[in-house]
């Protein structure tokens, strides 16, 4: 005979949630592993036969052996003990520290997701907002390097955008391994750096047992060949000029290299510039020796004004994206050679010495950055304005002011963006972006640096101020130069 069980919904409820998750863990879940797992796969092996530098093994090993062979490396495991024995902490608590370092740090680096999907997004993304222009490049220098060396790519720091802008234009080379820094440690945000290969930095951290493993990471993966994205300068530039280099993780890279071993240690400058920042106003404002405070309401209702001013502007059709954005790539720097050259060996090097040494190294990878850092045309405009604010410029005037700093730059070897090879448009695109943002005034055909806006104004020349001295180029010195 057949009979009734009733089962009240509170019960019924948790037993068809369970039934569904067995059924998804047991049939699903491996369905998916191995469809995924078959297209990562794929990935790889396309990848690898399409790239100037191949990716290699220690990029592609799973996070957690990762984790755990950082864990149980000669150095951490040394570093961990005397901080123990400093400290007095208990030998679970010291280790247990060393863990949550590990695993904040240690990336999680998924081809399918980086060349399918960042990559994709990066793309529509950097074009969408920008003019994006690859300038110069050594083509020469960079083919000539070894595609078994470690390629380090270092370069200015002038917004967040350079994350998504080198990676999508590097992406045909490599796949880059960016340091970042613990603005990016939120969520979901966290997960996704680490899934496109990043690892996370701790800025300016005095904890020694930090970055004892730190280092040892990086020193891995330097050896390991992995391909890797460094700014020196340790953060965004907060007037427009390059900061002195902070040299933690170049030391780290340098302190255990072999002149003389298998894999060379190839440094890449790469030099960006824009003629917009997204976070220019806010950037300045930590110039101020007493900011005041700004909560996330403030920072919300900024963000909703400048979405709305620009879909004003493009339902108006006045909307010209935000300029030009230009990446330069420089000649290679091997460490093989650098070092031959200066009869050095960072290995053999006390301490002291070594720091010294490194310096000297970052003061040099500096400069070639700076050499390398294009001329876009709202810096070119901007540095003439600076030069005289109080003094009203008519377009002529204008013009010959910028030909001259640009002729003077071209033949001192500095890297112009020159859109359509055309001077005189150059001028006009970049005198559009500023009078578009009131940067500079307009009136009776005669153009006049903003008073109120003169920190921005010198924030866009200053992205230029070493190549030349911006202060020589004024209206009344400036030779007439016809442009090619």
């Amino acid at each position: 005979m057949a009979s009734h069980v009733a089962v009240p919904l509170w019960l019924l409820l948790p037993i068809i949630v369970l039934a569904l998750l067995a059924f998804a863990q047991h049939f699903l879940m491996p369905s998916l592993r191995w469809f995924f797992r078959r297209r990562v796969n794929e990935v790889i092996q396309e990848i690898n036969t399409r790239l100037k530098i191949e990716i290699p093994s220690f990029k592609l090993t799973k996070r957690e052996v990762l984790i755990d062979r950082l864990l149980n490396d000669a150095h951490v495991q040394r570093a961990a003990e005397a901080w123990q024995q400093e400290t007095g902490a208990s030998k679970e608590a010291t280790l247990s520290k060393v863990d949550r370092y590990a695993r904040e740090i240690v990336p999680s680096f998924n081809a399918y997701i980086y060349f399918r999907v960042g990559y994709w997004c990066a793309k529509r993304l950097a074009k969408f907002l920008y003019r994006v222009r690859l300038g110069y490049s050594d083509q020469q220098g960079l083919a000539a390097v070894n595609p078994k060396s470690s390629v380090v790519f270092v370069m200015n720091h002038r917004s967040n955008m350079d994350y998504v802008l080198v990676a999508f234009l590097a992406a045909e080379r490599t796949a880059l391994s960016y340091a970042v820094g613990e603005w990016a440690r939120i969520w979901p945000l966290q997960g996704l750096i680490r899934s496109l290969g990043a690892y996370f930095v701790r800025r300016n951290s005095k904890d020694p047992l930090y970055r004892a493993v730190l280092q040892r990471y990086v020193q891995m993966a330097t050896e390991a060949g992995v391909c890797q994205a460094v700014f020196p300068e340790g953060g965004l530039t907060v007037d427009g000029k390059l900061r002195t280099p902070k040299l933690g993780l170049l030391d780290y890279m340098v302190k255990n290299f072999d002149p003389n071993g298998e894999r060379d240690l190839v440094f890449v400058p790469v030099g960006v510039n824009y003629d917009r920042v997204f976070e220019d106003r806010s950037l300045l404002l930590k110039q101020r020796e007493d900011p005041a405070p700004r909560g996330i309401g403030f920072a919300l209702f900024t963000l909703l004004k400048f979405v709305a001013k620009n879909i004003t502007r493009m339902v108006t059709g006045r909307w010209y994206r935000f300029g030009y954005a230009c990446v330069n790539f420089g000649p290679p720097l091997s460490m093989r050679q650098y070092l031959r050259d200066e009869k050095l060996d960072f290995r053999a090097l006390e301490e002291q010495q070594r720091h010294a040494a490194v310096e000297h190294l970052g003061q040099r990878v500096m400069e070639e950055i700076g050499a390398v850092i294009p001329a876009t045309p709202v810096a070119l405009v901007a540095s003439v304005f600076v030069r005289n604010p109080e003094k009203t410029l008519s377009e002529l005037e204008l013009k010959f002011a910028v030909y001259g700093l640009m002729t003077r730059l071209e033949a001192q070897g500095a890297h112009l963006y020159v859109p359509r090879e055309d001077h005189d448009y150059a001028i006009t695109v970049g005198l559009r972006m500023l009078t578009l943002r009131e940067l500079v005034s307009q009136q009776d055909g005669l153009y006049l640096a903003n008073p109120t806006e003169l920190n921005l104004l010198r924030y866009y020349a200053n992205s230029i101020a070493h190549l030349v001295n911006v202060t020589s180029y004024t209206p009344e010195n400036s030779t007439l130069v016809t442009p090619s």
